[in-house]
């Protein structure tokens, strides 16, 4: 992934979905030839000069400070997400060379697997950077079935999304909207660590064999997943509308545990119920942990 390619296509998406008269800028009706606002326009709403804005939308992202950045986040109305992309891309053009990718560890330490085994009565389960599964709990096991049956580990809920497009339509009931996520919170990653061989191969996966992929991705689209809602449909206990919390874990720098809960009371939560049973009940569950560690 060539950083100045990404800063490119990035800066072009996000100008073009702007309209003069959403920058405060009269509207010239049909005489405009570009869709969303001209470089020189993006320019004056960042308070640079046309040459130098130019040189930053063909990938000169490495020079710029931080207010110029902050500036030019302000005049293309860019979300937190794609802010700290913008920054992101900056860092990795401003690099003399590709610096080293430390990677998330492969497995999670068993002090880890302890506390999301300790959540009883709720799906827990840790990933890295590119959805890769690493750990999960005897619900989240249950819950995410379809996901675990792919035989590579560790299972990736991204590959599944697109190279198991029934499966996934089935298991998850927003499915475009689980799509359009997952895509944008992997080339969020690839902002970060634009040389990270794994990430690189994922995506050349995806892309070749997912049309619907190569929309996603092409859209440039970047987007935060911290919390939210997220509907399923489980074979033995039906549908599940959980809410799910996203946090990092400060000892595993890369790494993310999910948690999904429902509100006592609701459907749901009598179904996480049943679905805790039923796991109980199921002797000949699969005792393979995700990603190979005990988890």
């Amino acid at each position: 992934m060539d950083p100045r390619d990404e800063i490119r296509e990035f800066l072009r998406s996000r100008r073009a979905r702007i309209r003069p008269e959403d920058a405060g800028l009269p509207a010239y009706g049909g005489n405009r030839r570009v869709a969303g606002l001209r470089r020189e326009e993006v320019a004056m709403l960042a308070g640079v000069s046309v040459d130098y804005y130019v040189r930053m939308e063909r990938g000169g992202l490495g020079g710029a400070s931080e207010s110029v950045l902050d500036a030019l986040a302000r005049a293309l109305q860019l979300e937190d997400a794609e802010r700290d992309h913008l920054f992101a891309l900056a860092r990795a053009a401003g690099e003399g060379r590709p610096r080293p990718t430390r990677s998330a560890p492969p497995h999670v330490r068993p002090a880890v697997q302890q506390v999301i085994d300790a959540i009883t009565d709720a799906p827990a389960w840790v990933r890295n950077g590119r959805h890769d599964i690493l750990a999960m709990n005897p619900l989240a096991r249950a819950l995410y079935a379809p996901v675990l049956e792919d035989p590579r580990r560790p299972a990736n809920t991204t590959r599944f999304v697109y190279l198991e497009p029934d499966k996934a339509r089935e298991l998850f009931v927003d499915y475009d909207q689980i799509a359009r996520d997952a895509a944008a919170m992997l080339r969020l990653e690839a902002g970060r660590n634009p040389h990270d061989k794994h990430l690189i191969e994922l995506v050349g996966e995806l892309s070749t064999r997912s049309e619907l992929f190569r929309q996603r991705w092409a859209s440039q689209d970047v987007r935060y997943h911290r919390s939210g809602r997220k509907r399923l449909r489980h074979p033995a206990v039906g549908r599940l509308d959980l809410d799910f919390e996203a946090m990092e874990l400060p000892s595993e720098p890369g790494l993310q545990l999910n948690v999904y809960t429902a509100a006592e009371g609701t459907p749901t939560s009598d179904a996480l119920k049943l679905l805790a049973s039923w796991v109980a009940s199921q002797e000949s569950l699969p005792t393979e942990r995700a990603g190979g560690a005990r988890g």
